[in-house]
């Protein structure tokens, strides 16, 4: 058995199709389907890793070391499952392998265009993961909105495939804006009606409709929708603007997108468990206690920058039954104010990866103030590389180490670029990408959180601590908690005398999920509420 559930989006982008075809797969998965997830970006990099944040967000990064749109995070939070490269697709994936394929050969002279060669590969793409997991279901989501030129190709492919297969295999749910009128009191329905009709102008006719809106639908505006895009009533979903995003797949389930796509893909009734899904989502609503988290970035002016991140703290407040208040604070800023105007009244402070020299001092300013306030510290990928800077300026008395990426003349390069790293000039995909070994020591903070002395984690970086200084660091009280299996690389760093200072080479927030918070995270926010009791221990 194999099915299709496409979900596509018109009007304008940032609706929320990643939340609602996350759902969508989430509650077949719970049905006990064997469910796949795919996100298509027309766009024509071949992936996201040379995308600045603020252009789409954070670059999620899979265990097999692809670069990705932040929906296939989404997807593995909300599947509590890893996904891979073939789960995701670009124009520039599916021209790169064409033209590729032209280049050798393997199309006998024939003039190679867009029907059939490139929809065809589109089409061999999207059925590629199903076949490799075994799925029974795959959920597709198509980026952009329809009527975008770069979508095209895609949805003729999905036309074509939609034909090619039974017509009860392919479910296509379409996502659109019902914009509310204030001065008219009323919900317009013809932003939807103008993006069903350019959906069907391509050949492909919508099965059901989720309609974004900031209140109830009435349904004297369903029976308009349904009449006007030829869509059953009872196939028109609203999509209501909600606290949190995990309590989508719950009203999804409440009106039964679920059981009509069920229904009209020819799938027996089947109930969706959601009960340890709501039990978690009841303690984000309603946490017994919070702690209030600063976050020391460059990207803050778009909060999708540091997406797996803030989520990561939300799976592991619910799992401790904490609410966590986030502080967002302009590592440039933090630099020209200084440390004690922005951090003082934190729980914790947190500093997330990325690249450049923009804001690094204000970063290291955090850390010397985290480490002198004895205040719980968790660096990530640079944060870790900022900390290892403070550090060796403040307590090794090496005044001017630096990273050889923000200043190549430093003399204490304590932060380097990795040996096979200094050879290359392609900047895409060719960092140390995807999950890692690590082995952990024990009797170190780290070790009593993963309870494990070998684990898994994702790396997105060029540089690395430089392990010409790790006898001075370890003798001056930094200690090397986490190394690669040849015991080269440091993979995490602790501080002796403090009661929570942790940072991390690799991006911890990538393999936490929902249901499954990550043991760096819970430990970390068990240690700022230590902060907040501190005659209790700081522990894991």
């Amino acid at each position: 058995m194999r099915k299709f559930i496409i979900v596509t989006g018109g009007v304008l982008s940032g609706l929320g199709k990643g939340v609602v075809t996350a759902s969508i797969g989430l509650l077949f998965k719970l049905k006990g389907y064997r469910v796949t997830m795919q996100k298509i970006d027309p766009y024509v990099n071949v992936d996201a890793g040379t995308m600045n944040p603020y252009e789409h967000g954070e670059v999620f990064v899979t265990h097999d070391g692809k670069e990705t749109d932040l929906d296939i995070g989404r997807y593995e939070r909300f599947l509590d499952e890893e996904l891979s490269a073939e789960n995701y697709i670009t124009t520039g994936q599916v021209y790169w392998r064409v033209i590729h394929r032209e280049r050798a050969g393997a199309f006998l002279g024939k003039t190679v265009q867009v029907i059939p060669h490139i929809t065809d590969e589109i089409k061999r793409l999207i059925q590629l993961p199903l076949e490799k997991e075994h799925a029974q279901i795959g959920v597709i989501e198509v980026g952009g909105t329809v009527g975008d030129i770069e979508s095209l190709p895609f949805l003729e492919a999905l036309r074509q495939l939609k034909d090619e297969l039974p017509r009860e295999d392919t479910f296509f749910v379409h996502l659109t804006l019902l914009p509310h009128i204030a001065t008219s009191d009323e919900i317009k329905t013809k932003p939807t009606q103008h993006s069903v009709k350019e959906l069907r102008a391509i050949g492909i006719q919508p099965n059901a409709i989720v309609a974004r809106c900031d209140r109830p639908i009435p349904d004297s505006v369903k029976r308009k929708i349904a009449l006007f895009c030829d869509v059953s009533q009872e196939n028109i979903f609203e999509d209501q603007d909600l606290p949190s995003i995990y309590e989508i797949p719950i009203t999804m389930k409440a009106q039964g997108l679920d059981r009509q796509i069920a229904k009209e893909l020819a799938l027996s009734p089947r109930k969706a468990d959601l009960n340890p899904w709501e039990k978690r989502l009841k303690r984000i609503q309603n946490p017994s206690q919070h702690v209030l988290i600063g976050i020391v970035g460059k990207y803050i002016q778009l909060a999708d920058s540091y997406i797996s991140i803030t989520e990561a703290l939300i799976h592991a407040g619910a799992d401790l039954d904490v609410g966590v208040k986030l502080r967002w604070i302009s590592a440039e800023q933090l630099n020209q104010d200084g440390a004690e105007v922005h951090l003082q009244g934190l729980d914790g402070v947190l500093i997330p990866g990325g690249f450049g020299d923009r804001g690094i001092e204000g970063k290291v300013l955090a850390v010397n103030y985290v480490r002198r306030k004895q205040l719980p510290f968790f660096g990530i990928c640079l944060g870790l590389q900022c900390a290892v800077i403070e550090y060796a300026r403040a307590s090794l008395g090496l005044a001017e180490a630096n990273s050889s990426e923000f200043n190549s003349n430093t003399p204490y390069p304590v932060i380097d670029l990795l040996d096979d790293q200094k050879q290359v000039t392609d900047k895409g995909g060719t960092m140390r990408l995807g999950a890692y070994k690590a082995i952990l020591k024990q009797e170190t903070r780290s070790y009593s959180c993963y309870r494990k002395t070998s684990i898994y984690e994702r790396h997105r970086h060029r540089y690395e601590f430089n392990p010409i200084y790790r006898n001075l660091f370890e003798e001056g009280g930094m200690r090397i908690a986490a190394t690669s299996p040849d015991d080269r690389l440091a993979e995490i760093v602790e501080l002796v005398d403090h009661p929570w200072f942790v940072g991390v080479q690799f991006h911890p927030e990538f393999r936490s999920h929902f249901l499954s918070p990550h043991p760096l995270f819970s430990g970390f926010l068990r240690a700022c509420l230590d902060q907040k009791t501190p005659s209790s221990p700081a522990s894991c």
